[in-house]
């Protein structure tokens, strides 16, 4: 599989599908080695679709001597277009520090983002949000991985949905497992997560942008998104009712690519 050389450290990623290219970006994990089948539906089937593991994620490494911030992610997402001789994509962000990083990228080189989709984001995090995520970081240094995964997926999952799969959400597979023995990355995202502050600057992002707001979702709640959404000229914004942090119903699912769909169809 393809590694490249990219922005100081070894980059892995992946390329599904044909058409109109489309980076997509996601939180504390990966969309690659097999995590590509949860992507949006249709996603694949009509665009080319650029994926890669983070910084210290995977098979993609990483220089702890580097401050580990939003920015830096975005330039290596910059290089790896670069290396794909793409002149402009799509940047798609689900949900965290992915949807951040497509912010730092269409302020960085807007000539080279097409348009923005950002989920489950924010501009700046508030104190609810930073007390959470040390929260999470605390129970992974002092209780080990396990507590910190079983924290995040109850703040991630609706209570129906753990219900049903708690023995696939939790454990050496579940939710979050590319943190997994890998400490120091989660600290890494941790402080790129809470350092991110575009506020000030989202007036200068050009690139049509799509926010999408989940009313249930608990961790990057909807007075965070609503900034981005508010920040950006001309930006639209939709709403997905009853929606948590991971889109878990079928209808609410088929609605979210669907209009993901359209959007990058229309632009």
């Amino acid at each position: 599989m393809p590694i490249a050389d990219l922005n100081h450290h070894s980059m892995y990623y992946e390329v599904h599908g044909q058409g109109i290219p489309v980076v997509c970006s996601g939180g504390w994990g990966t969309w690659c080695h097999g995590g590509e089948r949860h992507l949006p539906s249709g996603l694949i089937e009509h665009f080319q679709v650029i994926i890669f593991d983070h910084r210290g994620i995977g098979e993609s490494n990483d220089q702890p001597s580097v401050e580990a911030t939003t920015a830096l992610y975005a330039k290596d997402v910059l290089a790896l277009l670069d290396h794909l001789s793409i002149k402009q994509a799509h940047f798609l962000g689900i949900v965290g520090i992915g949807a951040c990083i497509g912010q730092e990228l269409a302020l960085l080189a807007p000539d080279r983002v097409r348009s923005l989709i950002n989920s489950g984001t924010w501009a700046r995090a508030d104190h609810h949000f930073r007390a959470k995520l040390t929260l999470w970081l605390d129970l992974h240094e002092r209780l080990g991985f396990e507590a910190f995964q079983k924290c995040v997926v109850l703040s991630a999952f609706d209570a129906e949905f753990f219900n049903r799969y708690q023995d696939k959400l939790l454990g050496p597979s579940g939710g979050w497992s590319d943190l997994r023995e890998n400490l120091i990355a989660q600290q890494r995202l941790t402080h790129a997560a809470l350092t991110h502050n575009s506020v000030e600057r989202l007036a200068n992002v050009t690139a049509p942008t799509l926010v999408f707001h989940a009313t249930h979702d608990e961790i990057t709640p909807p007075h965070l998104s609503t900034v981005v959404e508010k920040g950006i000229t001309g930006a639209k914004g939709e709403w997905l009712t009853g929606a948590g942090h991971v889109i878990t119903m079928r209808e609410q699912r088929e609605a979210f690519a669907t209009t993901i769909i359209n959007w990058l169809q229309q632009h």
